[in-house]
């Protein structure tokens, strides 16, 4: 067995060279590298080895010894704690360059045909990147200690709550509703889940606000249909948040880290909230999938629809297409569009958003596009233009191959995961050339990064 040059509990010296796919800053000792969460390129840091083994470590800074220019206070009082942000103590466009960055790293690893010659823009951020999400997603659990029910997210790599009342990234009436839902079921001391147990009745709160209508839906995940105090809690509701327009229940009994489960039961008001974007209205029903930055979603379908450059009588794929944000933008130009999603309620959303847009020219269907695309193309569907808008595991296979076999003369591609969009890289540019990757910053502080890609036929 190769030994480790580094043990754990060891204290060493680095330079960092560069931050890694999760924001952490990576550096080298003795030609082995070592990951520091938190620490940045051009500094020289002291660092404790946390884990070791033969090709890498993992360490925890100890000090920064010389700080970057770049290195800024994080806000957050609980940033070291809390797993939902990595750049907070980065300045802000220094994170811009990072993400580009950072498609570089990925491009440089999976060598797609030409990539050497792509042409990578600058990516696109936020004027004020703060306070931007539209969905809070926070976990429950009852506080041995205090005897309260607290919601929040948990640290990174654990299970370990970290209680939140006042999230920055979070959209403020978000998590006034959050905070209001909390106190209520602390009032009437209603039953938390306990993964340990398996024991319980409330998992999660999920709320969502529909930036440009207002609309704010709470939606319970419960271990069962059932739920106690349920009339007294929703009167509550409507008297401390007449904000609130939907009250749902979702049922999630696996012990599981899917957050939700396959039924969703209505409780008070509308089933869906609606939002603007690019002048086009949408129903989000619970389970929809939906942009958590609807600012700087209008502008990535903005790109998107710009590489597409749809003219008339042009017929569009939308892929993955959720709610039918993206094939909406551009039905209005286009001769016909289809689009496909393994979510029912999103595709019959994305079916009502049509009818009240009023376009007939749409086509929506339940299914993978791995397996709709094909079946459509089989049957002489030929798209002009394909928009491809694929979860962070990136095209299927059997997609990629029905995208090589049958080439639509346009191609966009819309990741979130540069990786796999890299890989995916790979394969497509066999039959099409790169014209550009865009990448817009949809979620400041984190590492994370949308890029949007012109592809055309070779």
């Amino acid at each position: 067995m190769a030994e480790t040059i580094v043990k754990t509990g060891q204290t060493v010296p680095l330079k960092i060279k560069r931050l890694g796919i999760n924001g952490e800053g990576i550096g080298y000792f003795k030609r082995l590298i070592i990951f520091v969460p938190y620490a940045l390129p051009k500094e020289e840091v002291l660092v404790k080895i946390t884990k070791a083994t033969p090709r890498y470590a993992e360490a925890e800074l100890v000090k920064v010894k010389k700080p970057s220019s770049q290195r800024v206070v994080a806000p957050c009082p609980v940033y070291y704690e809390c797993g939902g942000c990595q750049l907070q103590h980065l300045a802000y466009h220094a994170q811009l360059d990072f993400k580009k960055d950072l498609l570089l790293q990925a491009l440089e690893k999976f060598k797609p045909t030409g990539f050497r010659h792509f042409s990578l823009l600058p990516t696109i951020g936020m004027e004020d990147p703060w306070r931007y999400r539209n969905k809070a997603q926070f976990q429950l659990r009852k506080n041995k200690k205090t005897n309260q029910i607290e919601a929040g997210l948990y640290q990174a790599n654990s299970h370990n709550l970290v209680p939140l009342t006042d999230c920055l990234v979070q959209e403020p009436r978000t998590q006034k509703v959050m905070n209001t839902v909390v106190r209520l079921l602390n009032k009437y001391d209603l039953p938390i889940y306990d993964e340990r147990t398996n024991s319980g009745i409330f998992r999660t709160i999920m709320v969502r606000v529909g930036i440009q209508t207002g609309e704010l839906q709470v939606v319970f995940i419960t271990r069962s249909q059932k739920f106690p105090q349920k009339n007294a809690l929703i009167r509550e509701i409507n008297e401390r948040l007449p904000e609130v327009v939907s009250i749902m229940q979702n049922v999630q009994p696996q012990k599981t880290s899917l957050v939700m489960g396959d039924e969703t039961i209505h409780l008070w008001g509308k089933e869906a909230i609606e939002e603007r974007i690019n002048e086009v209205t949408f129903d989000l029903s619970p389970r929809a999938f939906f942009q958590l930055n609807p600012e700087q979603t209008k502008i990535l379908y903005q790109e998107g629809i710009k590489a597409l450059a749809i003219e008339k009588d042009e017929t569009v794929v939308d892929a993955y297409c959720g709610v039918g944000t993206i094939g909406l933008s551009v039905a209005k130009y286009a001769k016909e569009v289809r689009g496909m999603d393994i979510v029912p309620q999103a595709i019959n959303d994305a079916k009502k958003n049509a009818t009240r847009l009023g376009y007939d020219n749409t086509r929506y269907e339940v299914g993978t596009a791995e397996e709709l695309l094909p079946k459509w193309l089989e049957e002489g569907f030929q798209p002009d233009g394909i928009i491809v808008d694929p979860p962070r595991t990136g095209l299927d296979a059997k997609l990629t191959q029905a995208l090589l076999k049958h080439p639509a003369k346009k191609l966009v591609y819309i990741s979130c995961n540069v990786s796999t969009l890299a890989r995916d890289l790979v394969e497509l540019t066999k039959c099409y050339q790169v014209d550009y990757l865009q990448s817009v910053d949809m979620f400041p502080q984190t590492a994370r990064c949308e890029v949007v890609v012109k592809l055309t036929k070779k």
